[in-house]
């Protein structure tokens, strides 16, 4: 769950009430640079670089035609660009433009692969390999298909939040009717980072003629991706992760060694070479292919800045609180990604606490009851420290004053809690939490 302030106030931490609920003051003066509320959650969605909006601009006025209109200036205009982003959106993966099909973003590009290439090659085998921690548009995905008689298997994650490439080369089979047709492993984790060993999977999947999809919507645009060396058939990527628009994504379908085939999920004109129905979002499509653009420009500087932010802020937390436990394998691991456990600390409590600063908890909401996320659940984490978990998600736009503000007031929240937890006061007493005895109610 998210907690933003919606009063608009700019504050700091200045005491607690009766309840326990930390209180802001606005009249404290903020450091030079810093406003807020204040976003550090960019793995939810990045806000839109202005020379991206830029971009767009003429395809939301005067030029508004139809890219399927092919008798006059305006369909003409709107093809041109759609084709001239589909060039830059493949550059950035290495792959051709022809190679690119537009969606409304991730979840589609997910659903589309997946439920396409099952569908297309049923007749080769029914079974289809995926992890424990992939995005719920790939695992709602494989249930759906669960329940129409595919067999999937969900492969477990060791604690660093890698899978372990032995148990995927058991679980492929490659004879008789539950051939495996399908490995979907994501490119990069949305809550913890890591980055899985991509072009070894690929390998493993070629070798084995098994086609590869991978969800890469957190890897495009942040860390090199390269689709013929990673050894990848088909790609999810989604514009509002890299600085673009809301609504649009792209799926990279492989046209040689192996060509792909998918059957489309929504039916229509048989636009996008039959793959994908539906007008296109012309000025969606045009930002997209800009934010690739810039983003094979910047990455390699953006990502060396947001790493250096990240690891300045873990230290900082590190040094000035005790029992604090990083999640995921921070060597494989996106730049901009901290994934931390605060022990003791109960996280949606820290969030309301830095009720001014967007970042997100190790927690989900549900109608009924706050759920531990099944991502850090899979690492072996417990109850305790994955309801601790914060996730900080640094961006382009994230400054070093931005982290200074962020890691002092984390500091002063988790120490004011803390405080208030009977269980913290034991531990500090040497007190074995695990040989308590704890009375039933």
């Amino acid at each position: 769950m998210n907690v933003e302030n919606g009063n608009g106030h700019n504050g700091t931490v200045n005491g607690m009430n009766s309840t326990g609920v930390i209180i802001t003051n606005s009249a404290t003066p903020l450091p030079e640079g810093v406003h807020l509320p204040l976003y550090m959650d960019n793995h939810a969605t990045t806000p839109l670089d202005p020379r991206v909006l830029d971009a767009m601009m003429p395809y939301l006025t005067g030029k508004f035609g139809n890219a399927a209109s092919r008798n006059h200036q305006f369909g003409w205009e709107a093809e041109k660009a759609v084709e001239t982003a589909r060039e830059q959106i493949a550059r950035l993966i290495g792959a051709s433009a022809k190679e690119i099909i537009f969606t409304s973003g991730a979840t589609e590009s997910n659903n589309l692969a997946i439920k396409g290439i099952a569908e297309m090659y049923r007749e080769r085998g029914n079974h289809i390999i995926t992890q424990v921690t992939e995005h719920k548009a790939v695992l709602d995905t494989c249930k759906k298909l669960e329940k129409q008689g595919y067999r999937v298997t969900y492969l477990p994650v060791m604690a660093d939040g890698l899978i372990d490439l032995d148990d995927l080369k058991r679980a492929i089979v490659t004879e008789g009717p539950e051939k495996t047709i399908l490995v979907s492993i994501m490119y990069a984790n949305n809550e913890i980072g890591v980055v899985q060993p991509i072009r070894e999977i690929g390998r493993i999947c070629h070798e084995k003629g098994v086609l590869f999809h991978t969800d890469a919507v957190q890897a495009v645009g942040k860390i090199p991706v390269d689709v013929q060396a990673d050894n990848i058939d088909v790609l999810s990527i989604s514009a509002h992760k890299l600085y673009g628009p809301k609504g649009v994504g792209a799926l990279y379908v492989r046209r040689r060694n192996p060509r792909v085939q998918i059957t489309e999920q929504i039916n229509g004109g048989g636009h996008e070479r039959g793959m994908r129905s539906g007008t296109l979002n012309v000025p969606g499509i045009v930002g997209m292919g800009a934010a690739c653009e810039i983003c094979r420009n910047e990455m390699a500087a953006e990502a060396l800045r947001e790493q250096e932010l990240r690891d300045y802020l873990r230290a900082k937390l590190e040094n000035a609180l005790d029992y604090t436990q990083v999640n995921g394998n921070m060597e494989h691991h996106l730049p901009g990604n901290l994934n931390m456990s605060f022990v003791y600390v109960e996280g949606e409590s820290l969030l309301m606490g830095i009720n001014d600063i967007a970042v997100s908890s190790g927690s989900a909401c549900t109608s009924a009851t706050l759920e531990p996320s099944y991502v850090l659940k899979a690492l072996g984490l417990g109850d305790e420290i994955a309801h601790s978990s914060i996730r900080f998600g640094l961006g382009r736009f994230n400054t070093r004053a931005e982290v200074d503000y962020v890691a002092d007031k984390i500091i002063d929240v988790v120490r004011k809690l803390r405080e208030l937890s009977p269980l913290y006061e034991m531990v500090l007493e040497g007190i074995d939490l695990t040989k308590i005895e704890w009375a039933a109610h």
